[in-house]
């Protein structure tokens, strides 16, 4: 036998030997391994008590390692537990040493839990006190300083409450002021002057008109190819005194004046009176009647010099002769605007921008204070013109109310004595080569014209600083003066132009039957 079969068969021997002393290993390990189970619960028991019982974990080495085991682990695919890497070294980790065998589990330490540091009680009950103590002040403190707010707001309160108590008996001495002097006025005009009563609303401003405004209507007969016809005009008027004198155009009632016809006025309670004419102004278009009533509730003329353009107003009448007693409203739109009326008069009166409607002739216009600033006299009839309506200045009418009341007629009034031609005009004077002019039809004997020696045929050219170009011309300018008062007039006589000084007469009743109004 060759010296490599020999090699080849020792290797073979070795092989097979450990191959047996594997398989008799195995079953000793399979019993050790209950025995190891079996001394976990132990050595859990046990761990409180290691330092008391060392002899349990002197057994279980001995137990758990039997002689056979160190074979197996001594062949060529085993490393020992002392060459592995300590893959669990920790803090609690002891890898296992020739003299030690390590347990087939793990046993964390038990973990000591830190003592917590109890407060002292003291501290506690204190900081409780504290607490309670502080809320209180808190509480005490809120409701100081909410007494104090609620005090403020009360004083705040009482002191506003004492003011408009102050204000109302203040108002409530105005308002008596003024009632003790319509009192004292009751048997007189209503004058212009300004109400203490304040501003007032528009439903208030119509309340007051209610008691104040009247409803005047007089039955007209005229004759025509188609027999006799019988009509009735209608207009307004507001009451000027509590005995029963009222104020109103004098175109509402001329046909009553001319044909003696009787005149109805009716209240807003509906009681009816048949009134007479007291007195008349054509030429400003004014007229007083005269009913018999005690108690009735006249109005407050105000001042129309202090109104402006943009004033709010309020009109109330009979519009149309069937809505009595309807109120409409707008704005002053314009002052002093000359409006020429059917008489072919020129009168001084205000614009307005109100809803006026035949039938409002007569009727008042208030301000917002409840007086009385103009009486509705015209608007323009085009039938594409909206929102033009006139008014007569309260402040020229009470002057002249005044006067128709107590002395039948406008005193003061200047009156030059003639008649003027209104058929002369431009085309007229172009085509005799004749100046523009009032042209003088007659002279009335004895009259201021008559003694500055002016004749029929003469052209008035000039009145004082006026050119005149017109018969209304002259009128307007003389209304500038009155009775007493001198004038330059210039003329145009015979060819040639001459200047007079003037003196100007009355005009009384006795003028007014010798020379129609409409005549200078």
């Amino acid at each position: 036998m060759s010296e490599l079969e020999e090699r080849v068969e020792t290797e073979a021997s070795v092989t097979e030997a450990e191959a047996n002393n594997m398989e008799s290993a195995a079953p000793a390990v399979e019993e050790a391994a209950p025995v190891v189970e079996e001394a976990a619960p132990v050595v859990e028991q046990a761990a409180p008590v290691n330092e008391t019982e060392p002899a349990a974990e002197a057994e279980a080495p001995e137990t758990a390692a039997p002689e056979a085991e160190k074979s197996w682990y001594d062949s060529a695919s085993y490393r020992p537990e002392e060459s592995r890497d300590p893959v669990y070294a920790d803090a609690h980790f002891e890898p296992a040493s020739s003299t030690t065998v390590p347990p087939r589990y793990y046993t964390p330490p038990v973990r000591q839990e830190k003592e917590k540091k109890a407060k002292p009680a003291a501290k506690r009950q204190l900081g409780l006190r504290g607490a309670v103590a502080l809320s209180l002040v808190c509480a005490l403190l809120g409701g100081c300083l909410g007494a104090g707010i609620s005090t403020l707001s009360a004083n705040k309160r009482f002191e506003a409450l004492e003011t408009a108590l102050e204000e109302n008996s203040q108002a409530d001495a105005e308002t008596a002021a003024a009632l003790a002097d319509a009192e004292q006025r009751q048997n007189s005009l209503a004058s212009p002057v300004a109400s203490a009563a304040g501003l007032m609303s528009p439903s208030q401003i119509y309340q007051l008109a209610c008691s104040q405004v009247v409803g005047i209507t007089t039955k007209v007969t005229t004759q025509s190819f188609f027999g006799t016809q019988t009509g009735t005009v209608s207009g307004s008027g507001f009451i000027l005194s509590e005995d029963g004198y009222i104020l109103t155009n004098y175109h509402v009632v001329e046909d009553a004046d001319v044909g003696n016809l009787p005149v109805n006025v009716v209240l807003y309670d509906g009681s009816s009176y048949e009134a007479r004419i007291v007195g008349k102004e054509d030429i400003n278009d004014l007229a007083v009647l005269k009913i018999e009533a005690s108690g009735l509730q006249p109005a407050v003329l105000g001042n129309s010099d202090e109104m402006q353009v943009g004033d709010e107003i309020y009109v109330v009448g009979n519009p149309l002769g069937e809505l009595e007693f309807s109120m409409s409203t707008g704005h002053v739109s314009a002052l002093n605007r000359s409006i020429t009326t059917e008489g072919a008069i020129d009168i001084p009166m205000f614009q307005l921008d109100a809803a006026v409607n035949h039938g409002n002739s007569g009727g008042p216009v208030y301000n917002t204070r409840g007086e009385v600033v103009g009486i509705v006299t015209a608007k323009n009839s085009g039938s594409d013109v909206e929102g033009l309506g006139f008014a007569i200045p309260s402040s020229d009418a009470a002057r002249i109310a005044e006067d128709l009341v107590t002395k039948g007629y406008v005193t003061g009034k200047a009156y030059l004595g003639i008649w003027t031609d209104e058929r002369y005009n431009a085309m007229v004077a172009q085509y005799y080569n004749m100046p523009l002019g009032a042209y003088v039809a007659d002279v009335s004997q004895g009259s201021a014209a008559d003694k500055a020696g002016l004749t029929a045929g003469d052209i008035i050219t000039a009145l004082g600083d006026v050119t005149i170009e017109s018969p209304s011309d002259l009128r307007s300018a003389i209304r500038g003066y009155n009775a007493g008062d001198s004038a330059e007039l210039t003329y145009y006589h015979a060819g040639e132009s001459k200047t007079v000084t003037i003196v100007f007469d009355e005009r009384t009743p006795e003028t007014e039957n010798a020379a129609p109004a409409t005549q200078p």
